[in-house]
């Protein structure tokens, strides 16, 4: 991570274990820490047991040993922090965080976002309409929500999705060939970004056996092949469309895979990695990702939260050649 160009680390949850495992993250991370974006009350207990002195972020200041770099929000109240409980004012404040953060990166000041987990129950306590970070980066970055995907990372495999947080009926009966094609180049500019020049993608089918030539329906031939013949036309190393299991089962010799639903690619990367995965946000105009777990209220404050995933989260824009993941 350059001294110019920094990465951002916001806190998620103030109520979860993101303000300690930010914390963690940076301690660990030395000269080669992010810029923590959060509330700086949130950050100062986690803070003083780490041993660090909090600072006022400054464009272009270098990382030092000892010191966290904070963008002070100033989006809760020091009244309503309430360690280990869902409440409004924190998915309020887990917003404010990453919107700060993603408008600090388009203006070229930092090179990218990292997000610590949210609760989505909590969100929707604030009343705000969210259903993962996915949607809010193409929000906030101006892109139309129909390019922009998440990759999941860990247990060696990276999978894209080009459906996510809905219903599966709805995700299924919404699929389209433009879909796919769209996802599997996003997935495949990625890919190149981070220093691999000519990435093999296998592409999910749908049904079991990519609909085994139609015996367990036409979804695959309406849709998934289409796609990947076109995915073929703009260069693309695609392969498939392939059941899950075959790919996944056999000598997993391809870069990355695309699947068609939330569960297809969350399962087989969450069973390999656990809570180490990470997630990056594909497609949008600003390099995001986030942590693959969740705000894990049960042990916030108690001092024991694993910083891994937010490290992979880091790893992997800070390996990106081309200034961020687009």
């Amino acid at each position: 991570m350059s001294a110019t160009r920094r990465l951002l680390l916001t806190t998620g949850d103030p109520n979860g274990i993101g303000p300690e495992i930010t914390v963690a993250a940076v301690a660990q991370l030395g000269d080669r820490a992010p810029v923590v974006v959060g509330d700086r009350h949130v950050l100062e207990p986690y803070a003083e047991r780490a041993g660090l002195t909090l600072r006022a972020a400054q464009p272009g200041a270098a990382a030092e040993r000892g010191v966290c770099d904070v963008v002070d929000v100033g989006a809760l109240a020091a009244g309503d922090l309430a360690v280990g409980q869902v409440t409004a004012p924190a998915g309020f404040a887990t917003i404010a965080y990453v919107t700060a953060a993603v408008r600090l990166a388009m203006d070229g000041q930092y090179a990218g976002v990292v997000a610590c987990p949210h609760s989505e129950t909590a969100v929707h306590r604030a009343r705000i309409a969210f259903t993962g970070y996915p949607p809010l980066i193409a929000e906030l970055t101006g892109t139309p929500l129909t390019k922009v995907f998440l990759m999941l990372v860990g247990g060696s495999l990276r999978i894209a999705h080009v459906t996510l947080h809905e219903r599966l009926a709805s995700a299924l009966a919404g699929l389209t060939p433009e879909m796919v094609t769209d996802a599997g180049l996003a997935l495949h500019r990625t890919l190149r970004s981070i220093g691999i020049a000519e990435p093999r993608i296998g592409v999910f089918g749908i049904n079991p056996h990519a609909s085994e030539d139609g015996l367990f329906g036409d979804d695959d031939k309406l849709i998934t092949e289409p796609a990947v013949a076109t995915l073929r036309e703009h260069g693309v190393r695609a392969d498939g469309p392939t059941g899950a299991d075959i790919l996944l089962g056999g000598p997993r010799d391809h870069d990355a895979y695309l699947a068609m639903y939330h569960d297809q690619g969350h399962i087989p990367v969450k069973t390999l990695a656990g809570r180490t995965a990470a997630a990056v946000t594909i497609g949008a105009g600003a390099p995001f990702s986030s942590v693959g777990h969740g705000p894990a209220f049960d042990i916030a404050g108690r001092g024991g939260a694993d910083p891994s995933a937010v490290l992979t989260a880091l790893q992997l824009l800070a390996s990106d050649r081309s200034g961020g993941v687009r």
